[in-house]
């Protein structure tokens, strides 16, 4: 019950940002390392999960340092946020209404909390990779990120 809601948190803060936001192209970040995420597809199985399939490019980093640059999405409510989600776009430009398409986002967990804000942060922690579900949580996540300037 708790991913609906955040679904559609998601979806009500995109919706009210896409009313009074034009979506920008120049504001999707691209590096070799989103491409290495981005490399991960995703399959449908008959008991409708959506499993990921992991291929060599990112396997060989996991469990590794990595480092992304990418927009902060909070999963929870406060100025200072721990767990977080990190996207290719910022929260303004909506991923639901069809116009930007839905990034790549991942899960971030810091050592310790880093402010809100709408610029890009810089972090740097281990990859890892999980093989479940994608439709309640992330796949990929980084742990023990740190900010990195």
């Amino acid at each position: 019950m708790r991913h609906l809601y955040f679904i559609f948190f998601l979806f009500s803060v995109c919706s009210a940002s896409a009313q009074t936001q034009k979506h920008n192209p120049k504001d999707q970040l691209r590096s070799l390392n989103w491409d290495v995420i981005g490399s991960v597809k995703f399959e449908l199985t008959e008991k409708n999960e959506l499993l990921p399939l992991f291929t060599e490019s990112i396997r060989r980093f996991e469990n590794r340092e990595f480092d992304l640059t990418g927009y902060l999405i909070p999963i929870k409510s406060g100025q200072k946020q721990q767990k977080f989600l990190l996207a290719t776009l910022p929260i303004n430009q909506c991923y639901f209404c069809g116009q930007n398409g839905i990034p790549v986002m991942i899960m971030v967990e810091m050592e310790s909390a880093v402010p809100y804000g709408e610029k890009p942060i810089h972090v740097r922690g281990i990859l890892k990779l999980e093989q479940k579900d994608a439709s309640y949580a992330p796949p990929i996540s980084i742990k023990n990120a740190k900010l990195i300037n």
